[in-house]
């Protein structure tokens, strides 16, 4: 069992959405590859006014503002998921980000895109991977694509095609080996 933190954010707090059914399926998976501490923040929870400032900066008043932050500086790993909306990944993702810094410097950071089309997100994983670089942090080169979603995976987070499921066993094997490569060197 790793003592690795590992800090799955779910981006879509859009009503009816597909996302977080990867985020239970990735949690699972990490659990059984041996990443008990992994743990899903789930953006649906707060309800984040546009960054007007970073966290620390001024007081803040906002609801769980200080639990979410308690809990990514804990972190030692993060995997950001999102649904791609117009070519690229939900505001939401982008101004919970925006409250943050430190956080997030140099952590290794997994990206993963749902769409309900076919290419699976493909240009919110490159844009992921960008935002990442300007966190400080380091993108893990493989991405996860889920394409199709609504028809990919069940509501319990049950993976139906083959390929899908292998995509996400390779992202949670190289994950596995890309975060436990970066943190061990750190201490």
């Amino acid at each position: 069992m790793s003592n690795i933190n590992i800090v799955i954010i779910l981006g879509s707090v859009r009503v009816g959405r597909e996302t977080h059914k990867v985020t239970t399926e990735l949690k699972k998976r990490f659990h059984a590859a041996g990443f008990g501490n992994t743990q899903v923040l789930d953006l649906a929870k707060y309800n984040l006014p546009i960054a007007e400032e970073r966290f620390g900066k001024t007081p803040t008043a906002i609801n769980g503002i200080d639990d979410a932050q308690a809990i990514l500086a804990k972190a030692d790993a993060f995997v950001f998921v999102s649904p791609e909306y117009h070519g690229s990944y939900s505001g939401v993702l982008k101004n919970f980000l925006d409250y943050f810094s430190d956080e997030f410097k140099r952590k290794p950071i997994g990206v993963v895109s749902v769409s309900t089309g076919r290419f699976g997100g493909i240009n919110a994983s490159t844009e992921m991977q960008l935002l990442v670089l300007a966190l400080g942090a380091f993108p893990m080169p493989l991405k996860l694509l889920v394409p199709t979603v609504h028809f990919t995976i069940s509501e319990e987070g049950e993976v139906k095609e083959d390929f899908l499921n292998t995509n996400f066993n390779k992202f949670v094997q190289e994950f596995s080996w890309f975060a436990t490569a970066i943190v061990s060197h750190k201490k």
